[in-house]
């Protein structure tokens, strides 16, 4: 029997799906945080249907030598660096992880500075959060944004994506509360290789999402 690997339309089409096993969310105020730029066209999606709130959660790979598409680490907002064990088996140097960190350290100060006073941030401590991510390949980047937020103490803390591998999953499984995925098929070799439109989202549909996203309502003072 042949098998074939899952395919998603695009973005949306899967975040439409995650929805079938996010609804119980819905009318409990979450909070979606998707990491840009290629999640933020599912969590408006997700944050809408949910009528919850969306944000952003800032985080960047930090890729191998020679192929910075494949992540051997992250760095968090801020600043910590989480590196996955195989950075050590590629035996790449603590110089070289010091400066892609900071390098992409710059480019999460410069993405805050230009959301911010379009859309300031929002505090998950005591909220239910959803992280969203179209697809995970060595959940390098996803777990340093699982990490950061398990710092800030929401009530719950769910991770939401289309599609990873296996062995990824299993690695994620115990920094957050609930895994939500559509499909973990293997051979993996890269997320968009499950979408047939896996366009790049530019900076400038970003700021848009952002712009048209209302914040949350402050209680009225007693």
């Amino acid at each position: 029997m042949t098998t074939y690997p899952p395919h998603y339309a695009n973005r949306e089409a899967a975040a439409e799906l995650l929805l079938r096993s996010l609804a119980a969310y819905d009318g409990k105020d979450p909070l979606v945080l998707a990491i840009p730029r290629g999640a933020l066209p599912m969590g408006r999606i997700i944050a809408n249907a949910l009528h919850g709130d969306l944000d952003v959660v800032l985080v960047r790979k930090i890729g191998a030598p020679g192929n910075p598409e494949y992540a051997v680490g992250a760095v968090d907002e801020s600043g910590r660096v989480w590196m996955d064990p195989i950075a050590g088996r590629l035996g790449i140097g603590e110089q070289y992880i010091r400066d892609e960190a900071a390098r992409q350290l710059e480019v999460i100060k410069a993405r805050r500075a230009q959301y911010t006073p379009i859309h300031p941030a929002i505090d998950p401590r005591g909220r239910i959060v959803i992280v969203v991510d179209d697809g995970v390949a060595t959940g390098a980047t996803l777990g340093a944004a699982l990490r950061l937020l398990r710092q800030q103490r929401p009530a719950r803390l769910i991770a939401a994506f289309a599609v990873a591998p296996p062995d990824t999953i299993a690695r994620l499984h115990p920094l957050a509360d609930d895994l939500v995925y559509l499909s973990a098929p293997e051979p993996f070799h890269a997320v968009g290789e499950f979408f047939t439109d896996f366009r790049e989202v530019k900076d400038e549909e970003v700021l848009e999402i952002l712009r048209k996203t209302p914040l949350p309502q402050k209680p009225p003072h007693p």
